[in-house]
């Protein structure tokens, strides 16, 4: 039989070479996109701790409303015994991978903040060096930006 009789039976099998190639270009898509996801995992993982800064920079600016605009001196966050002055509890700023005690405020003035939010404590997939700042301003600092 010739191999066209053969391959018309149904006996038809894939080479070796055939094989090599499709693993070779699995491998190749593998290379690309493994970093690919890994970086919008980290991405994903300081979204969390930009929206819990964004809520303490909320709180802030209502804490000096209700202050009479005196400034925003005397601000304290929540610890896992009292709320703080800025009517957060404790649980409010609880993340997936940012837990409370992740967020800090750097400096308080009457008339300036900076908040920072990580290194995230609940997970090792960023390194902890990474983490998030901003100011009264809106001004983001630290060494995650959102506009990555």
């Amino acid at each position: 039989m010739d191999k066209v009789s053969r391959r018309v039976m149904g006996k038809q099998a894939f080479t070796l070479v055939e094989l090599m190639i499709v693993v070779t270009i699995v491998a190749i898509l593998a290379l690309i996109a493994i970093p690919l996801y890994s970086a919008n995992t980290v991405t994903a993982i300081m979204a969390e701790g930009v929206a819990g800064a964004g809520t303490i920079r909320n709180q802030l600016r209502i804490y000096c409303a209700l202050n009479g605009g005196g400034g925003y001196s005397g601000a304290t966050l929540p610890t896992s015994s009292a709320t703080g002055t800025l009517q957060l509890a404790w649980n409010d700023l609880q993340g997936k991978y940012f837990a409370p005690g992740d967020y800090t405020l750097v400096s308080v003035t009457t008339s300036t903040f900076v908040i920072k939010a990580g290194p995230p404590s609940q997970t090792s997939r960023v390194s902890s060096s990474t983490y998030y700042e901003i100011n009264q301003d809106g001004s983001e600092l630290g060494t995650f930006y959102t506009n990555q």
